[in-house]
């Protein structure tokens, strides 16, 4: 049983990926070494499992595991077309016509329909191509069951629906759950399944189904303004949107309705409507429209980096009136995606250092009492339509500073030396700091290790597979990724424009951006006001 569903595994892989693609992982595969941890980093495909089939394969017959074997298709055409007749000439039943052949599935034999007979196939219930109706149809559908516009049956009918989903769709925005028809609160539908004799009684339900289809066109209308006006999900309750929210949609939907009904349906008192709607009318004060420019202005300024405390230290203007002005005007900053991180971990080439940031008691030590004292480093890969762009910094512990960095398309050994040259090359006399970095092969090959032995860099490193050892650089790039490549579009960007823009990033990090640790202010910023740079 394992032989054979390893088989069938081996054969969907294969049907998934192309003969380029698997001959490409195949030789990936043997130059890392039969590493395919390593080959699945570089690609991104396949499974381990299906890569070392893929090897074992390829081992037995060469090229020839490149070959798709076909499949004798289990079904003949004269079987297709005898269960597809049959279908069509007994009723259009799928459960029917696979009774009565003996093959094949229902949902098999609805392929076969659309693909010999295209729009013969009768479908029950909701169709998905049709999607989600919107809350307006669903409205509408319960305003003419609950007034007797047709039979249930006609009104699904009307919206491409199963009979049962109009009920449904009342017992949601009604919110009754069909209890007994004499209960208080039942539909008039419900209530009156068997029509009374008495004239009286009549009319009394005629007000009653008028006044039920009236209260779902104000739902209607109340929903409507909530999307048109406050932007909203067509989903949003109004019960619970803000004073300020109801506010404007009543005011909104006051010509058409009246404000109690209104008042009701949003549960909102009086006396805080007219309080809401005055502040609404009330223009803006002169002091206001320049705290918001100013803050639209910060936000635009750090490309949409900056949150509320980062926007009032640079304006100067309170938080709660800073977080005021982004929930108006729709300012919200960048939020971290998880990806797969990127390793450059090659194995233990060559011997590792010590980690000499952690002391006995298993703490991280990551703070430097002055300048180029402390290095970390790491290696970062940022995926777009283009291609793959790689980053290599040199931070400095002290105040977080990119004191140097190289950008490449490829994770080498020279873009690694290159930033820690270019760091090496601001350093003092008497200065020797610490470089701490992780396991990655570009710290363990001999140009990295003679760089740092020529400048008397003292080696660090952290134990395998451990992130927090390496915090510093990982924190690094996590606030870059959020503030810099999340949540934009790269399409069209080539990767020369990519590195150009984060080298923009970078400078502006160093120079502009502004550290809630370091007083709210840039790396550069800290160092003049210390004196330590003129």
């Amino acid at each position: 049983r394992w032989k054979s569903w390893t088989k069938k595994r081996t054969r969907r892989a294969m049907r998934m990926y192309s003969a380029e693609q698997r001959m490409k992982a195949v030789e990936t595969f043997a130059r890392f070494g039969c590493s395919a941890a390593d080959t699945i980093a570089e690609l991104g495909y396949p499974t381990r499992h299906t890569l070392r089939n893929w090897w074992r394969e390829y081992q037995i017959g060469g090229d020839g595991f490149l070959e798709r074997k076909r499949r004798e298709p289990k079904y003949s055409d004269e079987e297709k077309r005898g269960a597809v007749d049959y279908y069509l000439e007994h009723g259009r039943s799928l459960a029917r016509t696979v009774r009565a052949m003996g093959y094949p599935s229902r949902e098999t034999l609805g392929s076969w329909i659309d693909e010999l007979a295209p729009g013969q196939r009768r479908r029950r219930g909701p169709n998905p191509e049709k999607g989600v109706l919107p809350i307006e149809t669903k409205v509408q559908a319960v305003a003419e069951l609950e007034a007797r516009g047709g039979s249930a049956a006609e009104v699904a009918g009307r919206c491409g629906v199963s009979r049962t989903a109009p009920y449904a769709w009342r017992r949601e925005i009604l919110g009754h759950n069909g209890g007994a028809p004499e209960e208080k609160g039942a539909p008039v539908s419900r209530r009156y399944d068997k029509l009374p004799n008495g004239f009286e009684e009549l009319k009394k339900m005629q007000s009653d189904l008028k006044a039920q289809v009236r209260k779902l066109q104000l739902e209607i209308d109340v929903r409507q303004a909530t999307l048109e006006i406050l932007k909203k999900d067509p989903g949003t309750d109004p019960k619970r949107l803000t004073n300020a929210e109801k506010a404007a949609v009543i005011s909104s939907l006051r010509p058409k309705w009246k404000l109690k009904d209104l008042l009701a349906l949003t549960r909102m008192a009086k006396s805080s409507y007219e309080y809401a709607a005055a502040a609404l009318a009330r223009p803006e004060s002169a002091e206001r429209a320049d705290a918001r420019a100013a803050v639209v202005g910060a936000f635009g300024d750090s490309g949409g980096a900056y949150g509320y405390r980062r926007i009032a230290a640079q304006t100067g203007i309170g938080e709660w009136t800073v977080r005021a002005i982004m929930g108006e005007e729709s300012l919200v900053a960048r939020a971290a995606k998880k990806k797969r991180r990127y390793s450059s971990y090659r194995g233990e080439v060559s011997e590792a250092p010590d980690n000499l940031l952690r002391d006995e008691r298993g703490k991280h030590h990551f703070k430097a009492s002055a300048p180029n004292e402390l290095w970390v480093t790491d290696v970062t890969e940022f995926r777009i339509p283009a291609g793959k762009s790689y980053l290599s910094p040199i931070i400095d512990c002290f105040d977080g500073m990119p004191i140097s960095w190289a950008i490449s398309t490829s994770p080498s050994a020279e873009m690694a030396n290159s930033s820690l040259l270019g760091a090496c090359s601001q350093l003092k006399a008497g200065e020797h700091p610490t470089g701490h970095s992780d396991r990655g092969c570009h710290y363990r090959w001999p140009g990295w290790i003679g760089i740092c032995d020529d400048h008397g860099i003292v080696r660090s490193m952290s134990r395998k597979g451990c992130s927090p050892d390496n915090a510093r650089a990982e924190g690094f790039f996590g606030r870059l990724k959020v503030e810099f490549f999340y949540g934009r579009d790269w399409s069209g960007v080539s990767l020369d424009e990519f590195a150009d823009m984060l080298d923009a990033y970078l400078r502006w990090y160093r120079d502009v951006r502004l550290k809630s640790d370091l007083g709210y202010k840039s790396p550069m910023q800290y160092r003049r006001d210390l004196g330590l740079i003129a």
